[in-house]
């Protein structure tokens, strides 16, 4: 049941800081918590949950790469079909017996156990373990939370979404071969897939930063069909400025900076490359 992910070489054995939630990465909220976590001078472990009913901002292996360099020690996966029939005490039991934590810390609208049944106040009363719930943080009055996080992801406001994170927005992919049509029009593309339970962004033409092998580029990335060439297939495909070799088979991190434009069908080829021209100045004088 217990996926352990060991982000660093601290031993757990002699009790840890636990973070509670869902945390399908991190926004602001979330860094109070592990700052209050981290006073304790424990080993700070985190929870994620695994499928479920939503997308997921971050898929494991992008949240792994998060939690890794905000500095928590591990992160321990549950499945979100092997936990939810579990009962308040039933889960609060795995915990303990797994981890001893010494200190838990989670928000006041932390739920857990079957159909939600367990609150801050069930958690209080269950278990010796110090606790410590924070209040939510508000951004002009509302919870800042991963729902609001998604909701700004759906109607393109990355920059919006990318306020609220404690890391920007991004995709980590390796580069598949398609059909190779970008290079025709001098505008070479690296093609990711994007994961099904990844949540998904409002399609259209991006301002991207791009990381390979440790050098990082500007881009332009499409996510969403390719109807110029009456393809409807939804594809991440991104322009790095400046990079000259061969991608395929490496992986990127695509970090989502601005929603530049919709995507829309040209009457050829020709108009294409004109207005993928056009979205690189404007990435390149950051107009």
């Amino acid at each position: 049941m217990l996926n352990i992910l060991r982000l660093t070489d601290k031993e757990l054995k002699d009790g840890t800081a636990m973070l509670l939630g869902g945390f399908d990465g991190l926004h602001l909220g979330h860094r109070q918590l592990l700052s209050r976590a981290k006073e304790s001078g424990l080993p700070v472990g985190i929870m994620t949950i695994l499928g479920g009913k939503d997308e997921s901002v971050f898929t494991l292996t992008e949240r792994a790469e998060i939690f890794r360099r905000v500095g928590l020690d591990f992160a321990v996966a549950f499945s979100f079909s092997e936990i939810k029939e579990l009962s308040p005490a039933e889960f609060l039991a795995l915990l303990e017996k797994e981890f001893s934590p010494k200190l838990y810390v989670c928000g006041d609208d932390f739920r857990f156990g079957k159909n939600a049944q367990g609150t801050t106040e069930t958690l209080r009363q269950s278990v010796a373990t110090r606790v410590i719930v924070e209040n939510l943080l508000l951004e002009n009055g509302e919870k800042i939370s991963t729902r609001t996080v998604k909701k700004r992801l759906s109607e393109g406001e990355v920059e919006k979404a990318n306020a609220l994170l404690c890391e920007e927005f991004f995709l980590l992919g390796e580069v598949y071969r398609d059909r190779g049509v970008g290079k025709t029009l001098n505008f070479p593309t690296a093609n990711i897939r994007y994961p099904k339970d990844k949540f998904p962004i409002k399609k259209g033409v991006y301002e991207t930063w791009v990381t390979v092998d440790g050098n990082g580029y500007k881009g332009i990335t499409n996510f969403g069909a390719r109807p110029t060439f009456d393809d409807g297939t939804v594809v991440t495909e991104t322009y790095l400025d400046g990079f000259s070799g061969d991608l395929y088979g490496k992986t990127l991190k695509i970090i989502f900076k601005r929603f530049l434009r919709e995507t829309v069908k040209f009457t050829d080829a020709e108009a294409l490359r004109k207005q993928l021209q056009k979205d690189i100045r404007r990435v390149r004088e950051n107009d």
